[in-house]
């Protein structure tokens, strides 16, 4: 139940406008400090999860690995997407704590 929560919310942040996606657009925020959260596919390349978690560590941005491209971006209403960016701190705090429920962490 708590899955699809989080795919809800990222729904839901999508619509509000609040949300980023794909590399160059997350990495963008991620350096101009409006990342809350970064969500990267857990089927995304090495080099793509090595990239963004030496990023968020760096930049102290919260990083989880989660489902799949294909999942990620149908939640977002795209095609696929291997990372994505949550822009407002009350929808960062409410996926991740449905994330910790999952115990999907990786931080």
């Amino acid at each position: 139940m708590s899955q699809s929560k989080v795919l809800s919310l990222i729904s839901l942040a999508t619509k509000a406008g609040k949300t980023a996606s794909g590399e160059f657009c997350t990495e963008k925020e991620v350096k101009m400090g409006s990342a809350a959260l970064v969500i990267v596919a857990s089927d995304a390349s090495e080099n793509t999860k090595k990239k963004f978690k030496n990023m968020c560590d760096f930049y102290k941005v919260p990083i989880y690995f989660y489902k799949d491209k294909d999942t990620l971006g149908h939640a977002m209403g795209k095609e696929f997407r291997a990372s994505l960016v949550i822009k407002d701190e009350g929808f960062a705090k409410g996926i991740k704590t449905h994330l910790d429920a999952e115990s999907n962490t990786i931080a």
